[in-house]
């Protein structure tokens, strides 16, 4: 479903979704149970004004939009649906003026819960990780 629907599915995540085209979300890497995204630096992601850093809830919701992205790369309907039970964010170096770059992989997926890994990089440094629990809903339609 993914090779077919791309360049939709493309549009839909970076232009669509008022959160990701407000960041400037750029999607690199959409396949199976695996995302990669990059997000531009902007002013008004900023969280440390005395360092010009980027804001640690920007980069949690960044992540959790690719752990969400990488869920719904195994939607069988524009009507399954996915939201975000827990997440976990560890932030192991500041994040600087520069682009993210951030990467999902589904660890488990059952039959209504989602577990992803994500993983935050700037200029190929790992600077933050975490792990997102989702409630996944496919929306059977075969019966109807």
């Amino acid at each position: 479903m993914i090779e077919k629907n791309i360049e939709f599915i493309k549009k839909t995540i970076e232009e669509k979704i008022p959160i990701h085209k407000f960041l400037g979300l750029e999607l690199l890497v959409l396949e199976k149970g695996f995302v990669k995204v990059s997000v531009p630096f902007r002013d008004e992601v900023v969280g440390d004004i005395r360092r010009n850093r980027w804001h640690g809830g920007i980069i949690a919701t960044i992540m959790d939009s690719v752990g969400g992205i990488a869920g719904g790369t195994h939607f069988t309907s524009l009507k399954d649906k996915l939201a975000t039970i827990d997440l976990r964010i560890d932030y192991l170096k500041g994040a600087e003026a520069l682009p993210i770059i951030v990467e999902g992989k589904i660890v488990r997926l059952g039959n209504r819960i989602l577990v992803t890994k994500m993983k935050a990089f700037q200029k190929n440094e790992l600077i933050a990780e975490g792990k997102g629990v989702y409630n996944f809903i496919r929306i059977d339609n075969s019966d109807k």
